[in-house]
């Protein structure tokens, strides 16, 4: 016997350059072994239930209906509107910044505040900005570790100068430039000591030395435990040429994105719309579904409205 748990409105398999038929060919319900699999449907939002707050029934219901792709859609724009019921509308990113982070700059040093809140977007470009605003308002001086990189064939190391291959900054890979102070939350980017360091574990940063770094995890079964994170090389796979990149494994993380969020709970969430999504989940469903009540969502949407993308087939 083998017990499957899923949600089907959620991000499904990701395929790089992928159509939707692509995604759909490689979901589950695409497998031969699906029509041999026994149903049984989870009813209950516990994250909500939680909350025991008033609004619960109707932010739970109106989480299904963006999933399902129900909510209301403009035919002009084929955007859908918030309800002012279902979230905290905000006028700026700056505002955005300022409802999920109220006075970081005192409050920063609270791991138990600092791990409850993140603001989400759709797409790794959209993050830079609103980190290093985030980490700017922490008081202390940053510092800079910048990267070794190089090619591993030395036939292209012609081809492929120093500077080119420092301006590279690919999903998953470690940035070339990493400007950390200390407090400031990161996110690892690979399995180093499974399962205390894992890819994806959220960090706050306890001291900036020379060749290691020390930090707090923030969440999970070793929260509270301090431990030691050296700098590793990483060779990416998803570029036409191999190169090493020798760095610290993480990331800012006051802002991340919406697939690197999924099966996290959160007591405060923002979510940066200015672009909007490109994917079946990957926004509304997935982000809004981190908390537990309207009043802890932040929203920041041009207009106040923004693209739902369902693929209907896969909720059949």
């Amino acid at each position: 016997m083998i017990l499957l748990a899923g949600d089907f409105r959620q991000t499904l398999t990701v395929i790089p350059r992928s159509t939707p038929a692509d995604e759909l060919n490689a979901c589950l319900k695409s497998s031969n072994l699906w029509k041999h699999v026994k149903i049984l449907h989870l009813s209950k939002n516990k994250r909500v239930e939680l909350q025991n707050d008033q609004s619960g029934n109707i932010f739970s219901k109106q989480l299904i209906d963006i999933g399902n792709g129900k909510f209301p859609v403009d035919m002009l724009t084929g955007c859908i509107n918030f309800p002012r019921s279902f979230c905290q509308l905000t006028r700026s990113k700056d505002e955005l910044i300022q409802k999920v982070f109220p006075d970081i700059a005192r409050n920063y040093r609270d791991h138990d505040w600092l791990s409850e809140r993140v603001i989400l977007a759709v797409k790794s470009i959209d993050l830079n900005e609103l980190n290093f605003k985030i980490q700017e308002q922490i008081t202390g001086e940053s510092r800079i570790y910048k990267s070794i990189d190089s090619a591993t064939n030395q036939d292209d190391v012609v081809n492929y100068p120093l500077e080119f291959l420092n301006s590279l900054d690919l999903p998953g890979l470690q940035p070339h430039n990493l400007q950390l102070k200390v407090g400031s939350v990161v996110i690892m980017l690979r399995n180093i000591n499974q399962p205390r360091l894992c890819n994806g574990t959220r960090l706050a940063i306890k001291k900036l030395l020379n060749n290691v770094i020390e930090a707090t995890i923030l969440k999970g079964k070793y929260k509270g435990e301090d431990v030691l994170i050296p700098c590793i090389p990483i060779i990416p796979t998803d570029v036409p040429f191999e190169f090493k990149r020798l760095q610290f494994p993480l990331r800012l993380a006051f802002a991340m994105t919406i697939n690197k969020s999924q099966g996290q709970s959160l007591s405060v969430c923002g979510i940066n719309l200015e672009n909007s999504c490109f994917s079946h989940g990957q926004l509304l469903y997935v982000a809004c579904f981190r908390v537990g009540k309207p009043s802890d969502l932040f929203v920041y949407a041009p207009s106040d409205q923004t693209k739902n993308i369902v693929y209907h087939k896969t909720l059949q």
